[in-house]
């Protein structure tokens, strides 16, 4: 996949992140608990590598925050642009490297989950939210439907692409 492609791809994921969130009527507590905007970060990790989903996991919760005011800036918008770039640069690493087995799209992802959660806590902690406690149960526990959700659909998709061709072994590897 060449990267005019890969740029175009990513800003439907973008576009996705911005409209998906709205299937929650911009509820911020039914949005954290389904975390829609979460699922194209990942899938652009997967699809068009670590770059890409870094990109877009960094510039969609904030651009989502300036043009609609959700996520609220910046004690929820901030940690959150880390958290998704996190998942894009994860998932697009772990995916580039692991050997291409089903295994290894449920090993990318959980591992990019969990680190981008982690990465939310230390960067709410570092932009000025101190109740660690509170942001621990936000991000795992909060958000445990759309962990399921995201552990469900992210996998079916990648290996379909996978299957279908359009994701194959050189796919990811030369994307430097």
């Amino acid at each position: 996949m060449n990267n005019t492609k890969k740029i175009i791809i990513s800003g439907v994921f973008l576009a996705l992140c911005i409209l998906l969130p709205f299937l929650t009527g911009n509820s911020r507590q039914l949005g954290t608990l389904l975390s829609l905007m979460h699922i194209p970060v990942l899938l652009c990790g997967f699809i068009c590598g670590w770059q890409y989903g870094l990109a877009v996991g960094f510039v969609a919760p904030l651009l989502r925050s300036m043009l609609l005011g959700m996520p609220p800036m910046p004690i929820v918008a901030v940690p959150m642009a880390f958290e998704l770039a996190a998942y894009g640069i994860i998932c697009g690493l772990l995916y580039k490297f692991l050997p291409k087995r089903k295994l290894s799209v449920y090993v990318s992802l959980v591992c990019a989950m969990v680190i981008g959660r982690l990465v939310n806590v230390a960067a709410a902690y570092m932009f000025g939210t101190t109740a660690i406690l509170a942001s621990l149960q936000s991000v795992f526990i909060g958000t445990f439907v759309g962990i399921i959700i995201q552990i469900i659909v992210i996998p079916i998709i990648v290996i379909a692409l996978k299957k279908s061709g359009y994701i194959n072994n050189e796919t990811n590897r030369n994307v430097d």
